[in-house]
C-alpha cells in the first residue's frame, strides 16, 4: 500500500441531500476539492524493504515528464438521480519527473498525472479499477474510508489484505459502495518531499536519525494545493474561478505524510458540513486544521464585496511537530480563488497579514464542536481492549514504534488475510479470540462473533498521532489528558469518523462493531510512524472471512518474488 493525496473534486453547489459517494483523488498532500497536496506517502511494507528507491529504475530511459492534472479533475460532474451502475477506470502507476512546486524531482504518478484521476460515484454503484503497475517495485492501492464489506481482499493494504501487484502486472479492484457517502480518497506511495521517501525512511530508522537525533521525523520542503505549490521563488498557483453570489461545496483532504494543514480563504467564512463522511450540523469558522488523512467538506458563499474579486486560498503547514528546519522550506502554500467578475484575471490577490476571513471575529474550527447532523446512538459495549502507544530506541540501535510493546513487521510472501483464510479453510483459527501476538510481530484483536468493541488508546508518546481504522467508522466515545482511569464516556450522539487525532500524553476510546468480515489495519497515518511499526490489526469474523470469494489474482500475487514494495 502507499499513499496518494486525493485531489478533490472541487467546487460544486451543494445539494439538499448528500447522497453521493465520492472518491477524491490526487497525488500530493493536502487536497482540497480544491485539493491540497503536501505529501509523501509510505507503503505499509517499507520497514522491511531495503532495496533501491522506486525512483531508481532499472531502465536506462529517464522517466517521462509529469502531466499536470487538468482543472476538470477537481470539479465534480454531478451524478445525482442516476440509477446504480458500474463505473470503470484504468490506472497506470509509474514514475515521472516533475516540479509541482518548482523543484524538479522523481515522482510516482497515476496515468502520468499529479494529482491522479478523481473518482465520483453514487451510493450503490460498483466501481471497477484496473490498476497496472509500471514501477520496479510491488505496489497496491488502498481505498481510504471505504468499508469493503465482503471484499476485504480489495482493501489494498500490502502484507495485510494482499501481497501487492508485481512489476509489469495488473489487478482489477472490483467493489461496491453500499450506503457510503461523503469524501474519501485512494492512496498509493507518493511524495512531495524533495528527497525520495525511501531515502528519508532509511535515515529515520537509523540510530542517528535524520538530523543526528533519533526519532526526529523527516520534515517536508513544501507542499501543493491540487498539485501546484511554490518553493524558492518557483512553482505556480492553483486557480479556481467561481461565480459571484453562489454557494460552493469544497472537499478538503490532507493526503500528506506528517504535518497538519490549516486551510482558509481570505474574506470567506467556511461552513463545516462533513467530517470523514459524517454529516455535521453547520458550523461557521475562520479556518480548518486538517490532520493527516482527515477529510472535511465546507461551504463558501461567494458574496465578498472586495473590489478586485481575487482571494488567497491558504494551506498553511502546521510546524508544531517539526524539530528542525529545512533550508528554503515553504510552509505557506497558496492558491487563488477568483470571481468570474474580476477584471484583471492575471493579478495576484492582495497580500494580507491576517489569513482567513476575519469576519465577525470567527474562530478556527474546534473538533469538540463537531455535532453529527443525524443522531446516532452507539450500541452498548461488550468488549474492551487497551492499546498503549510508545516510540523509542531499541537495544539493537533502531528507533521503532510500538502498540502494547509490539512493533509491526509486514509478513513476507503472504498476507494476514490469506493466513486467516487458509486456517479457516483447514478448520482452525489463525489467532484465538481476544488480543494475541502472532509471529512475527502481528498484534491482532480477534472476534469471531459480532461484538461492540471499545478500543482504549493510551498515547504515551510526546507527539500527536492521527489514527485510522480501516473498514469502519468508529464512534469517538471520549478523550482526555493523561491515562484513562474510568472517566465517563459520551453515549449521546458522539462523532463518528475513521481518522482521529490522539494528542501526546492523552487517551481516546473508539467504539466499533465487528460486523465486517476480514482483517483491518489500525495505524498511525503519519507515514514515518506507520513504517516504523505503529500498526495493529482487527481480525473480524474470521470464520466468515474464510468463506469470502477471493479472486485468484490476489492469491497468485503472493507467489511472485518481490524486489520491494511501494
Amino acid at each position: 500500500m502507499g499513499y496518494s493525496p486525493v485531489a478533490s473534486d472541487p467546487l460544486k453547489k451543494p445539494q439538499k441531500r448528500h447522497s453521493r459517494s465520492q472518491l477524491l483523488v490526487a497525488i500530493g498532500a493536502l487536497v482540497v476539492i480544491l485539493g491540497l497536496a503536501l505529501g509523501l506517502g509510505l507503503g505499509l511494507g517499507l520497514k522491511h524493504h531495503t532495496t533501491s528507491s522506486p525512483a531508481s529504475s532499472s531502465s536506462s530511459n529517464p522517466p517521462p515528464p509529469l502531466v499536470e492534472s487538468p482543472q476538470t479533475n477537481f470539479v465534480l460532474n454531478g451524478l445525482q438521480g442516476q440509477p446504480p451502475q458500474t463505473r470503470s477506470f484504468f490506472f497506470t502507476v509509474a514514475e515521472a519527473t516533475g516540479a509541482p512546486d518548482g523543484a524538479s524531482k522523481p515522482m510516482l504518478v497515476v496515468n502520468g498525472m499529479y494529482p491522479g484521476p478523481t473518482i465520483e460515484a453514487n451510493q450503490g454503484d460498483r466501481v471497477i479499477v484496473n490498476v497496472t503497475n509500471h514501477l520496479p517495485n510491488t505496489t497496491s492501492i488502498h481505498w481510504h474510508g471505504l468499508f469493503q464489506n465482503q471484499t476485504n481482499f480489495y482493501d489494498g493494504t500490502a502484507a495485510i489484505t494482499e501481497c501487492g501487484i508485481p512489476p509489469g502486472q495488473s489487478l482489477v479492484y472490483n467493489f461496491t459502495f453500499g450506503d457510503f457517502s461523503g469524501t474519501t480518497w485512494w492512496q498509493y506511495l507518493s511524495d512531495l518531499y524533495h528527497t525520495f521517501s525511501t531515502v528519508l525512511l532509511s535515515q529515520y530508522l537509523s540510530p542517528w536519525g535524520i538530523d543526528g537525533t533519533p526519532g526526529d521525523e523527516p520534515v517536508s520542503d513544501s507542499g501543493t494545493l491540487n498539485g501546484l505549490g511554490q518553493w524558492a521563488g518557483g512553482g505556480s498557483y492553483f486557480n479556481f474561478t467561481v461565480d459571484a453570489n453562489k454557494t460552493y461545496r469544497i472537499r478538503l483532504v490532507n493526503t500528506g505524510s506528517f504535518a497538519s494543514i490549516r486551510f482558509s480563504i481570505d474574506n470567506h467564512p467556511l461552513t463545516v458540513i462533513e467530517a470523514d463522511g459524517t454529516l455535521i450540523e453547520p458550523y461557521v469558522v475562520s479556518g480548518v486544521v486538517i490532520d493527516v488523512a482527515q477529510r472535511y467538506s465546507v461551504l463558501i458563499h461567494t458574496n465578498s464585496s472586495q473590489a478586485d474579486g481575487t482571494f488567497w486560498m491558504r494551506s498553511e503547514v502546521q510546524t508544531d511537530m517539526f524539530t528542525y528546519d529545512v533550508p528554503g522550506q515553504n510552509n505557506d502554500i497558496r492558491g487563488i480563488l477568483r470571481y468570474s467578475t474580476a477584471t484583471n484575471t492575471a493579478a495576484l490577490p492582495t497580500a494580507s497579514d491576517n489569513p482567513g476571513p476575519g469576519v465577525n471575529n470567527l474562530n478556527d474550527m474546534d473538533t469538540a464542536r463537531l455535532v453529527p447532523a443525524v443522531n446516532d446512538t452507539p450500541p452498548a459495549r461488550t468488549r474492551l481492549y487497551p492499546a498503549t502507544v510508545a516510540l523509542e530506541n531499541t537495544v539493537d540501535g533502531r528507533f521503532l514504534a510500538f502498540f502494547n510493546r509490539t512493533s509491526w513487521e509486514p509478513l513476507q510472501g503472504t498476507s494476514t488475510f490469506l493466513s486467516v483464510r487458509n486456517a479457516g479453510l483447514a478448520g482452525s483459527m489463525y489467532a484465538p479470540v481476544g488480543s494475541s501476538l502472532q509471529s512475527p510481530d502481528q498484534l491482532l484483536l480477534t472476534e469471531d462473533s459480532i461484538q461492540v468493541v471499545d478500543l482504549l488508546v493510551n498515547n504515551l508518546d510526546d507527539g500527536d498521532h492521527p489514527f485510522h481504522l480501516h473498514g469502519h467508522r468508529p464512534y469517538i466515545m471520549g478523550s482526555g489528558r493523561g491515562r484513562y482511569i474510568g472517566q465517563g464516556l459520551n453515549e449521546v450522539n458522539p462523532l463518528r469518523r475513521d481518522t482521529v487525532l490522539i494528542p501526546a500524553y492523552s487517551w481516546t476510546v473508539l467504539r466499533f462493531v465487528t460486523d465486517n468480515p476480514g482483517v483491518w489495519a489500525f495505524h498511525c497515518h503519519i507515514s514515518w510512524h506507520m513504517a516504523s511499526g505503529l500498526l495493529m490489526q482487527v481480525n473480524s469474523l474470521p470464520s466468515k472471512a474464510a468463506q469470502l470469494d477471493v479472486p485468484q489474482a490476489i492469491i497468485d500475487q503472493c507467489n511472485v518474488p518481490t524486489v520491494g514494495r511501494a
